[in-house]
């Protein structure tokens, strides 16, 4: 009775915890079982006085715990003086925070700390020698656990398998678990590919749902699921850029799965991180696809050049698009409320803001839409009328920038080969000398690095020639996919936001040449697919009016 005196005053916490891990284990470690063995240990003992904080479904890594955090709060609000639990693998897998809390928190409180199966009670020092050791065996065995998770995990993957828990919005999923197209939302999809593709960011595509009024996806799910998740009752049709970005990164909906996206760093870890490109796994055509290949490719150009509106709500024909011939740098569209459509103007984005650094490259925007309209107009009937020869001469133009790059890389890796060879005399050399005391270990270690980081760039070299063979071979696809969008317009007479998106990667303006008593300007047009047309003219009997 006498303990029973002791903790009338403050209660004892008696904390159960079960994850789905320890679901396999079978009843022995179930919170009723758990709760069990901790109230017959209070009555014993004629402890009266006492709380349970549970929580189910959390792993013993995670310290973020509901039931747990209470409990915490009720020891600093000096509520608690003892904490029961059934083991130590129940408080926790984590051997640092294990310790942590009971070999320094707790006593520090002024809390008695018991581990009833384990025979672990902070008031017995002499007995409690083991007790790092169980910590870190009870790490072990979550370390182990999440080992074989992981390796289910990638197995499934690795196999072509989803994932993912959810389907993807405009999908849903079938008996067997297989991505089926949601008639309801997949037209929604499509429409916001199609708005991007016209020109419209993400922002702008987000109002527009909100003005048509189409339901989001959180709020389709909750018509469909009952689950509140990204719902918002006073707002169901409240789309949000984040969503629209989300969905126009996901590309799920080429009819492919792609695993392993994310990664955790530890498996003691809940914070998720993107994994690179190598580390991923694509799978096509594993289920029916709603957008095409064509599509997609722009769109993620489209949102790769983050063009921001104008103060009018407004994006500029070709922002974005038009480039600066000598520093690389985009255009500047500059406009104002007060000036006319034909004062509009763009101006390189570098000389705008360090005019030291560049020229103007200054062309108004009807001229600039006149000389790229032309030169539209010049291909889409060059590859109507003549495709085959179109199809040869682009072919020529493109394998002969590929053998210009490719000879260039070739010297590269031939000078580096040869520094190699002569580093590798050096490097015996200087480790000779810092043997015998000639040369500082900081100094070979500098001289080292340089030639690891030599080593480095010559890999490089290799990667990118190995890419520019294999481009040189999937070129004809490049050529077709092309031709399937010249064939869409029959002669474009107007340039618009999703006809220039379709057709143009880049334009380059070049510094106009006033040389010959006239103004002069030249403007290289990049297309998608298949690059710069050779016969891109250089434009002429254009005079820029002074703004």
């Amino acid at each position: 009775m006498a303990a029973g005196k002791r903790f009338s005053e403050k209660i004892v916490a008696l904390y159960v915890r079960l994850s789905r891990d320890d679901e396999n284990e079978g009843d022995s470690n179930s919170i009723a079982h758990q709760i069990e063995i901790l109230t017959k240990y209070c009555k014993d003992r004629g402890i009266s006085q006492y709380k349970v904080y549970k929580d189910d479904g959390f792993s013993g890594t995670n310290f973020n715990r509901p039931g747990f955090k209470e409990m915490l709060d009720d020891m600093e609000a000096g509520l608690v003086n003892m904490v029961v639990v059934k083991d130590m693998s129940r408080f926790g897998r984590n051997y640092l925070e294990v310790g942590m809390y009971t070999e320094i928190r707790f006593p520090e409180m002024g809390i008695r700390f018991i581990a009833v199966n384990d025979g672990v009670d902070s008031d017995d020092q002499m007995g409690n020698d083991f007790t790092p050791f169980r910590n870190i065996i009870n790490e072990w065995y979550a370390k182990d656990t999440s080992k074989k998770i992981r390796a289910v995990f990638r197995n499934k993957g690795m196999s072509g398998q989803r994932l993912g828990g959810i389907a993807p919005y405009g999908y849903i999923k079938g008996d067997a678990g297989q991505l089926l197209i949601d008639e309801e939302t997949a037209p929604v999809v499509k429409l916001i590919f199609q708005l991007c593709v016209e020109g419209n960011g993400t922002g702008k595509i987000a109002r527009m749902l909100r003005e048509r009024e189409i339901p989001t996806p959180g709020t389709i799910n909750f018509q469909r699921t009952g689950r509140t998740s990204r719902y918002h009752p006073d707002a169901p049709c409240l789309w949000s850029e984040e969503t629209v970005s989300g969905i126009l990164a996901q590309d799920a909906y080429l009819g492919r799965t792609t695993n392993f996206k994310y990664s955790k760093p530890s498996f003691k870890s809940k914070k998720t991180v993107l994994n690179p490109p190598e580390k991923r796994m694509t799978f096509e055509n594993t289920h029916p696809s709603i957008i095409d290949l064509d599509t997609w490719e722009i769109v993620q150009k489209n949102r790769a050049q983050r063009r921001r509106p104008m103060k009018q709500d407004e994006i500029g024909l070709f922002s974005g698009l038009a480039v600066c011939s000598d520093c690389g740098k985009r255009l500047y569209h500059c406009r104002a409320a007060s000036l006319k459509h034909e004062q509009e103007s763009y101006t390189c984005g570098t000389y705008r803001n360090h005019r030291n650094q560049c020229s103007a490259h200054y062309i108004r925007v009807v001229v600039l839409e006149e000389l790229v309209l032309q030169n539209l107009q010049r291909v889409v009937a060059y590859a109507r009328e003549d495709e085959d020869e179109f199809v040869r001469r682009v072919m020529e133009n493109k394998m002969a920038v590929q053998r210009t790059e490719r000879e260039r890389s070739r010297r590269r890796l031939e000078k580096q080969k040869r520094r190699i060879t002569e580093l590798d005399t050096i490097i015996q050399r200087l480790y000779e000398d810092n043997v015998t005391g000639k040369l500082t270990d900081e100094r070979f270690a500098k001289l080292s690095a340089a030639y690891e980081a030599e080593q480095v760039e010559l890999k490089q070299s290799v990667e990118s020639l190995s890419a520019i063979v294999e481009a040189a071979e999937t070129q004809a696809v490049n050529i077709r996919s092309f031709l399937k969008i010249v064939k869409k317009y029959t002669e474009p007479t107007e340039l618009n936001p999703q006809l220039l998106h379709e057709f143009v990667d880049r334009i380059v303006v070049h510094e106009a040449d006033k040389s010959s008593g006239h103004r002069v300007q030249r403007i290289d047009v990049h297309y998608n697919f298949i690059g710069e047309i050779e016969f891109s003219p250089e434009y002429r009997g254009h005079k820029e009016v002074t703004a």
